[in-house]
């Protein structure tokens, strides 16, 4: 494929997840935000501190490889995020306890898709200059991490909802996520 549609393609993807990670970055800190004063709060901050950190990392990784920031698409995924929080949620006023599962499930699957673009960057990362494969790694290893914070949050979540009163049930293990090489 000519350079000139690889560099177009590259631009059109890495400025999509630069949009969704517009959308992740203002989620977890509205989450962490509800939930400064519950134990919830500690992991909430640093997820938010974490995911921020890699938002700057790939507009970092994005202008070494010279890829244009396109902000219409990042204003276009924060407009579309407040526009989701309109929806009904069980409640008048104030927040559901189904909005925390909501949530915390929105914001595994973008950290997924996140830990994927990590992944997809590493498949080419020898080959561009703007881009440094050990760096891709820590990325992706710390989307990992994330991935089974949030997937505890929301178990725990769940299981507030909709077995309040019962005692705690043992979380399922989470089969971990497809690397490179494996097959799904």
């Amino acid at each position: 494929m000519e350079s000139s549609a690889v560099h177009r393609f590259l631009t059109i993807y890495l400025n999509d997840h630069l949009a969704g990670a517009a959308i992740g970055v203002d989620r977890i800190a509205s989450t962490a935000r509800a939930h400064r004063n519950s134990a919830l709060g500690g992991p909430l901050r640093r997820l938010a501190t974490d995911i921020a950190a890699d938002r700057g990392a790939l507009l970092s990784i994005m202008v070494s490889l010279g890829v244009p920031v396109r902000r219409y698409k990042s204003v276009a995924g924060w407009a579309a995020e407040k526009a989701g929080r309109l929806k009904p949620n069980g409640r008048i006023t104030g927040r559901s306890p189904l909005t925390d599962l909501v949530e915390l499930e929105a914001l595994r699957i973008g950290v997924e898709g996140k830990a994927a673009c990590w992944r997809t960057l590493l498949t080419f990362a020898d080959e561009a200059s703007g881009l440094r494969p050990s760096e891709l790694r820590l990325l992706e290893e710390r989307a990992r991490s994330q991935i089974t914070v949030l997937e505890e949050l929301r178990l725990s979540a769940a299981d507030r909802l909709f077995h309040a009163g019962a005692a705690p049930r043992s979380a399922p293990s989470t089969p971990a996520p497809a690397g490179r090489g494996h097959t799904v």
